[in-house]
């Protein structure tokens, strides 16, 4: 099995324990935290978010650079551009202490409106882990990155399934033994403290990578951030738009609200897991094929073929969501938050598209064309935020998503317009093989099971399963008999006859 499937597999088994144990730990965590505490949490982590993205873009550029270094077999210049790389992190994990420091001493001044004093103390003890955490994580980040450039992606997926497991189980005693926020801030640290010396030996003893410091060459410097830039743009937008709501919602209403609001994207960022599994897997591959000069047909298909594995897995998880979510989330967490049920579906409606067609933007990356996608991205956000933040003062949390969602539908359909001047993308051919036939037949299929399940109420863990299952195989037997082409029931057929001859 190559390090592609290999990577998609363990991606989708540690997106699956993920969203699993996260559903199941959520509603514990804020049991033992209580909704205020919780809330508190969710806001300390929106606000680190922005520093997070220090980061530059500068992950994304190592597997686009390191990959384009190997396709040409130039090591000498892959080791200068790691040596120059890490010169870089360094500074910026020492200015993103710095900025800290800073808001370390204006938390009390930026929330004074709506937290106490007790939970500014709090929020200030996670501040200081969250930023170490940070500084160490930045830099850290880079092993991942040359894992994924060289195409091997088992090890990091297999560390970072571990983590997940045992910061699970360590979660689980603490809070038991009666641990609070601070706690689980705490564990994260130690976690990703031990997960990056893991993945650092495996890329310095496995890979055999060498890094030269020789101090920065100012052409490449220009080069990696003439790059860079436009991705960290590109994903400045894309946590803003995430966490935008809750920082308006903490500055202006309670940490209840925040809760409410941070659980709906969640689960909405549970949805775009799925496909980004596999579109973190395959930026190193479409940089080959623009290294090897693969026409808008091959680059056409090759999105299509991945936008359709994309949909059956995003629809699956959309008609579910639309037809059990409002159960799942009064028994999951409590009718108090049954308001994140509409934010969650309009996280998952508005992501659909762009989900399906993340090989896409691989392929700008790949390209260096991500200049146009992040300045589209900042206009379309910049009118979301404001009319978000607007609207907020009026509708609550409402007002924010749907505003958001407003730009993501304008941005999408730009975008489309977008991959037709670039790489001639054929998009009669995608919408027509990826959403045309499997929207109006799935739609169907959904109007009928919301009938058959209106008929009775579900209130309780074994009827919502139940159903659930019961949804799962109609829709996969639907989907294999009316939706699959051949290509893709082969894959199926293959790996059922793999694992009948390794018996």
């Amino acid at each position: 099995m190559n390090q592609i499937k290999i990577g998609v597999i363990l991606s989708y088994v540690n997106i699956f324990l993920t969203n699993v144990i996260g559903l199941i730990l959520t509603p514990f965590i804020i049991r033992s935290l209580g909704s205020s505490e919780y809330g508190l949490y969710t806001l300390i982590g929106s606000f680190i978010a922005y520093l997070a993205l220090m980061d530059f873009g500068l992950t994304n550029t190592i597997i686009r650079f390191v990959a384009k270094y190997r396709a040409e077999k130039n090591s000498e210049g892959e080791k200068k551009f790691l040596g120059s790389i890490f010169i870089i992190y360094f500074v910026i994990s020492a200015i993103l202490v710095a900025i800290g420091v800073f808001f370390y001493f204006k938390l009390d001044v930026i929330f004074q409106k709506s937290l106490t004093v007790d939970e500014i103390r709090k929020a200030k003890i996670m501040f200081q882990f969250l930023i170490f955490d940070l500084a160490i994580a930045l830099p850290g980040g880079a092993f991942t990155a040359i894992c994924n450039a060289y195409e091997y992606f088992a090890i990091p997926r297999i560390v970072s399934i571990i983590k997940y497991l045992f910061r699970t189980i360590t979660i689980l005693a603490v809070l038991t033994l009666g641990g609070k926020a601070i706690s689980l801030v705490i564990i994260d640290t130690i976690l990703n403290v031990l997960t990056i010396l893991t993945v650092s030996y495996f890329v310095f003893k496995k890979l055999n990578v060498k890094i030269h410091f020789k101090g920065l060459e100012i052409p490449l410097v220009k080069n990696i951030f003439k790059y860079s830039i436009w991705i960290f743009i590109y994903v400045v937008i894309q946590t803003f738009q995430w966490n935008f709501g809750q920082l308006v919602l903490g500055i202006n209403t309670n940490t209840l609200q925040v809760a409410i609001f941070g659980i709906g994207i969640m689960l909405g960022s549970y949805y775009g897991a799925f496909p980004a599994a596999i579109n973190n897997v395959l930026l190193p591959r479409a940089t080959q094929m623009i290294v090897s000069n693969n026409n808008a047909t091959e680059l056409s298909k090759a999105m299509t073929q991945i936008a359709r594995i994309n949909i059956m897995v995003q629809y699956l998880i959309l008609t579910g969501f639309i037809l059990f979510g409002q159960a799942f989330i009064k028994l999951w967490v409590g009718d108090e938050y049954k308001q994140s049920w509409i934010i969650a579906l309009i996280v998952m409606v508005v992501l659909t598209i762009p989900l399906t067609q993340s090989f896409g933007n691989s392929i700008l990356e790949a390209k260096n064309k991500v200049k146009f996608k992040a300045i589209l991205n900042l206009i379309t956000m910049t009118f979301g935020v404001f009319f978000g933040y607007y609207f907020s003062l009026h509708y609550g949390m409402l007002g924010i998503i749907s505003s958001i969602a407003a730009a993501m539908l304008v941005n999408s359909v730009i975008t489309n317009v977008y991959f037709v001047k670039i790489f001639g993308f054929e998009i009669n051919y995608f919408f027509k093989e990826v959403f045309l036939k499997q929207t109006l037949y799935l739609a169907l299929l959904t109007l009928g099971m919301y009938y058959l399940i209106s008929l009775f109420s579900i209130s309780k863990w074994i009827e919502l399963l139940v159903c659930g299952f019961g949804f799962v195989v109609i829709y996969s037997l639907f989907y294999y008999f009316i939706l699959m082409n051949d290509y893709e029931k082969g894959l199926i057929l293959k790996a059922v006859n793999r694992k009948r001859q390794n018996k």
